[in-house]
């Protein structure tokens, strides 16, 4: 039986003019550090769309992982990892502010439950 994927969603409201800057760090500077702990981008979203001079942008960022036992092992990885929390400091001044959720499919739940 397949592993459920597990989905992590960052939510970042930046700055008004700080969302393409905050996009660019965070694919060069996060991105790679994320992979190399398991965790796989599906995608980088924007909101609104557009960039309007004095505005805030929310940027989603949505990352899979395929199990518990991944999502434990990158979990692990990134509380014995200075550099996440490094990162997330240096863009610190583009942020209004910040969250992470998890999520799964609706048919998932169940057996996420049943451990």
């Amino acid at each position: 039986m397949a592993e459920p994927t597990l989905y992590l969603i960052d939510r970042v409201v930046l700055r008004p003019g700080a969302a393409p800057a905050f996009i660019d760090a965070y694919r060069t500077g996060y991105v790679p550090s994320a992979r190399a702990r398991g965790l796989t981008l599906e995608r980088i979203l924007v909101s609104p769309p557009v960039w309007i001079d004095g505005e805030t942008n929310t940027v989603t960022a949505t990352w899979t992982v395929s199990g518990t036992t991944a999502w434990w092992a990158a979990a692990v990885r990134g509380r014995h990892d200075p550099a996440p929390a490094q990162w997330w400091e240096s863009v610190a001044s583009l942020i209004v502010e910040r969250s992470r959720s998890m999520a799964s499919r609706a048919e998932d739940v169940a057996g996420l439950c049943d451990v």
